[in-house]
């Protein structure tokens, strides 16, 4: 956390407010006065003044305990109201609502069965690429670490082209009793 107090300084009634206004008196004083004490005054002033530099609310800038920790990063992957090819996503059904997370290893070179989902879902693709084919033709390329909403109620499929196997983790937004897919005859 930093402060925001300017260069020197500090809250009253801290020790560091009190110790220069000491410091601004004395050397004053001990000018006019023409002070034999004048060398053993400056050294107690100087450990004085080393003291409280070291005191922690006198510090120009204060870190948290916590600065070695990394704070936390957010990145929207995606937002919207459509599906990867463009139509409106519809509207959420009435009943109970029933979340599914699926990881799917899809091995290279594979293609999936022809399916469609009846409920709204979206993934990222963890790792390897994925190509997914709408029935009519539209289709769209992923690589490791891109989203995808999918399409609902539209016959599509899916294929790993690559030479490694693709991961992808998907959220279902489905209702219990519900299939979230439905494999094509």
């Amino acid at each position: 956390m930093i402060s925001n107090l300017s260069q020197g300084e500090c809250p009253p009634p801290h020790p560091c407010r009190l110790a220069s206004r000491y410091v601004q008196r004395n050397t004053e004083s001990n000018k006019r006065e023409g002070n034999p004490m004048i060398k053993q005054t400056i050294r107690i002033l100087a450990v004085l003044s080393i003291i409280v530099l070291l005191q922690p609310g006198c510090a120009m800038v204060r870190i948290s305990p916590d600065a070695n920790e990394a704070s936390p990063v957010v990145k929207e992957l995606v937002k919207t109201t459509q599906s990867w090819n463009g139509k409106l996503l519809p509207a959420y059904p009435q009943g109970q609502p029933e979340i599914t997370i699926l990881r799917i290893t899809i091995p290279a070179g594979a293609r999936l069965d022809t399916h469609s989902h009846p409920v709204i879902n979206a993934g990222v693709l963890i790792s390897g690429q994925l190509t997914v084919v709408a029935k009519d033709g539209k289709t769209l390329h992923l690589k490791a670490g891109d989203p995808i909403v999918e399409v609902v109620n539209t016959v599509h499929y899916g294929m790993n082209q690559g030479k490694v196997p693709a991961e992808i983790v998907v959220f279902y937004a489905g209702l219990i009793d519900t299939p979230i897919t439905v494999v094509e005859p």
